[in-house]
């Protein structure tokens, strides 16, 4: 228990910048979703409280575990983020996929890069990450997160954003103007992570808590509760 909570309190960072896994409860405006849920059983097993330390984006969400801020935390499986940070395999797969405006002559994801074309994406984001490094002709420019991306793309400012499928999805359904590409680009794969300094055991631990929680069906019950479609549960590693 001490190792991940030595100030006797399981501080776990939420990302409220992926709503597929975290939001604001329209209620009391406490943060709510599968990552909560998978926080509150953690500390629950440890027989400790949780605090949740909720961030607008994945950026300082991820931050405040590598700086130990916070002692677990809820990302996206990335090598740019591997420095510091300690992950468990995936309890849940996103697709990522872009969004383009109703006129655009754009039909098909292997179209997006070329020279010319700008894609918008909130800054530190996993698909941010993922395009800095497979992107080749096309232009990125980073935003302050999801609705800054989308937004961008209905004011011409961009000709394409990238994002997580079903916010994108739900952003053509708002208001007509723009479409989602069929397909995706990328498989988000949403782990567990802990600061590197708390050991290769206490990874274990946590990996373990995460595999159990996929079989048992925890992490499946917990998307259907927040009514999440699209979203996958991670195969057993």
């Amino acid at each position: 228990m001490a190792t991940f909570a030595p100030g006797g309190v399981l501080r776990a960072s939420i990302n409220l910048g992926n709503p597929i896994l975290a939001r604001r409860d329209a209620a009391n405006g406490a943060p709510a979703g599968v990552s909560v849920d998978l926080a509150g059983e953690f500390a629950r097993r440890l027989g400790v409280p949780v605090e949740l330390v909720a961030f607008e984006k994945a950026a300082a969400s991820v931050d405040a575990v590598r700086g130990e801020r916070a002692d677990v935390g809820f990302f996206a499986i990335d090598p740019a983020r591997s420095e510091g940070l300690l992950f468990t395999a995936p309890y849940v797969l996103i697709e990522g996929s872009y969004l383009v405006p109703e006129s655009s002559a754009l039909t098909g994801n292997e179209q997006v890069d070329r020279a010319g074309h700008r894609i918008s994406v909130g800054s530190g984001s996993a698909y941010d990450l993922f395009l800095s490094r497979a992107i080749e002709q096309a232009g990125i420019v980073r935003l302050a997160g999801a609705p800054a991306a989308l937004a961008a793309v209905r004011a011409g400012e961009v000709e394409v954003a990238a994002g997580i499928r079903q916010v994108l999805e739900a952003e053509a359904r708002h208001a007509p103007g723009v479409r989602v590409l069929p397909g995706r680009f990328m498989v988000i794969q949403q782990a567990m992570g802990l600061p590197s300094s708390r050991g290769g055991q206490a990874q274990e631990v946590l990996a373990a808590f995460v595999e159990e929680m996929k079989a048992s069906g925890f992490v499946l019950d917990a998307l259907r509760r927040h009514q999440v479609e699209g979203a996958l549960v991670a195969p057993a590693a």
